[in-house]
């Protein structure tokens, strides 16, 4: 039996396409891709993302099992910061990629990715019981609903309805206050390239917190967005996807998360592997490309130089914004310069592409 969000009768009353994503329905356009697409870049939309999966981990030794679990490096956040970071398994492939949350030394929240949720909290306990650290793990992913506001107006809007200063909440950082009179907690990471907060809520509260966010934005021009837009938004920042750009094949060194592991910290799961790795030299790497010639670049397409395979596509479109094909793929190590000429092979056609910088598009003032 699917699973829906406490939003789902709301996304029909509002004319969603709804699809099966993993276990979940949800939307994935309520007017089309495109125009939800720049409703985002140019003004404000209204993403649910309930589907995501929350963990806290309290106790005396939550901050140690914390750092011995991702790949990142906990030990400088302050409390009410948040920080991205894979989790690995002991050869080195990515488990998942996740958001940390400090509350304190003692109290942390992991936000997963929906279709990862089981798998993940079997891992950390797993690992729990490996290490023996004196911590109480919970899922707490049914008694949270997760709203994201996102684009340029997001800040002005949430405003109205919440006893935070959001102008305090700096990028990567967040606070526990009130949104529409609930309880609720307040950040600022996204998945868009665009400025835009989330919200944690209770699930009972999400329809209200929904229907009020969209009322106050109407002037604003507020949309809400499926996860058609969600991906062009993120593929356009060069933000990984779980299950196309990122598994348990792939290393974060293959990627362009390298930066999100520290060999300086003490022992994490997968080290050792990694440091093999990084010694050897990775054999592939994930690359961004845009189309050179017309075409539309998908997953599992084949990348080509002169005609010889060296690669596959894991994400792409045609970018509403750059109003070309991008994508994002593995290629051999020999073939990831920044403008390496490559073909990517569309149904039976050699499409010419070319290797560029990532991310694709960068908002002013970011």
């Amino acid at each position: 039996m699917p699973k829906k969000t406490p939003l789902f009768e709301i996304h029909k009353k509002l004319g969603a396409k709804i699809i099966e994503f993993g276990p979940w329905l949800m939307p994935v356009y309520y007017t089309s891709v495109i125009e939800e697409h720049n409703t985002v870049r140019n003004r404000v939309g209204l993403f649910d993302v309930s589907h995501m999966g929350e963990f806290t981990i309290k106790g005396k030794d939550a901050l140690v099992f914390v750092q011995r679990l991702i790949t990142n490096d906990t030990s400088h956040l302050d409390n009410n910061q948040a920080l991205y970071t894979p989790i690995c398994n002991d050869k080195g492939t990515i488990i998942d990629d996740l958001l940390v949350y400090k509350f304190s030394d003692e109290r942390f929240m992991l936000v997963v990715n929906a279709s990862n949720i089981e798998k993940d909290y079997k891992w950390i306990e797993e690992i729990a019981r490996r290490f023996g650290k004196d911590i109480v793990l919970k899922d707490i992913s049914d008694e949270t609903s997760l709203l994201a506001l996102q684009g340029p107006k997001s800040q002005e809007i949430l405003q109205k309805v919440t006893n935070l200063d959001l102008s305090q909440i700096k990028y990567y950082w967040f606070q526990e206050g009130t949104v529409e009179g609930s309880q609720a907690i307040i950040s600022r990471t996204g998945y868009t390239g665009e400025d835009g907060l989330e919200i944690y809520i209770k699930p009972e509260y999400a329809p209200k917190v929904w229907n009020r966010i969209l009322e106050i934005g109407k002037e604003e021009g507020i949309k809400p967005i499926g996860l058609g837009a969600r991906d062009t938004l993120r593929l356009e920042c060069a933000m990984l996807l779980y299950g196309n750009d990122i598994d348990e094949t792939k290393t974060p060194l293959e990627t362009n998360i390298a930066w999100a592991v520290k060999f300086n910290q003490e022992d994490f799961i997968g080290k050792e592997a990694l440091l093999k790795q990084k010694e050897e030299g990775v054999k592939q790497r994930l690359v961004g490309f845009e189309l050179i010639e017309r075409g539309i670049p998908r997953h599992n397409y084949p990348i080509l130089k002169d005609g010889k395979r060296i690669g596959i596509v894991t994400s792409g479109s045609f970018s509403p914004t750059l109003k070309k094909g991008i994508g994002l793929g593995y290629v051999k190590a020999d073939f990831t310069k920044e403008g390496t000429k490559i073909q990517i092979q569309i149904r039976e056609e050699p499409v010419k592409a070319r290797i560029v910088k990532t991310p694709f598009y960068k908002r002013k003032n970011a």
